[in-house]
């Protein structure tokens, strides 16, 4: 799952929730994708060696690939993005920091904290967000269906600790 708790070892410490986007297509796997790609697209100019076609054709061949290159690379880019959630025994912390750096963060008493679930009518089916302090942030909206509803479950568990302990 594209996100993972960290929890104390012991009964006094915080509880941290970071969270990621799944990439599905490591580095690696990447170069190799794009050497296979470019091969491929290639198999068919050698029969148009010596002609004139070859020329007409080949911007178009490699427009390609370099199309190719740069929307993985944009999903790379737009991949960094994360966000972190760390809840103790007084305060609930989330830091959410976008793939150009911007770091955006959301405070509040573990007291009055609450989760909240849309199964509709939010950007996504099953949205996650955190109410408290007199705002509503949403968390984790690039994950996939089933992961909100697991990690909803698990972050209202979360929250209902934090409270006993306050």
């Amino acid at each position: 799952m594209p996100y993972e708790w960290s929890l104390p070892a012991s009964d006094q410490g915080a509880q941290r929730l970071d969270l990621w986007p799944h990439q599905s297509l490591p580095r690696r796997g990447f170069a190799w994708f794009m050497l296979a790609t470019s091969v491929m697209i290639s198999i068919p100019l050698f029969a148009l060696l010596g002609t004139a076609v070859l020329w007409g054709l080949l911007p178009f061949l490699a427009g390609t690939v370099v199309l190719l290159w740069w929307a993985l690379e944009h999903s790379y880019r737009a991949g960094r993005l994360h966000e972190a959630l760390i809840i103790d025994d007084c305060e609930v912390h989330l830091t959410r920091t976008s793939p150009q750096g911007d770091v955006k963060t959301w405070d509040c008493n573990c007291y009055w904290a609450q989760a909240q679930i849309y199964p509709s009518g939010g950007p996504v089916a099953h949205y996650i967000t955190l109410r408290g302090a007199g705002r509503e942030v949403e968390l984790g909206a690039f994950l996939s269906e089933d992961e909100r509803k697991t990690l909803y479950g698990e972050l209202r568990g979360a929250l209902g600790r934090a409270r006993a302990k306050c």
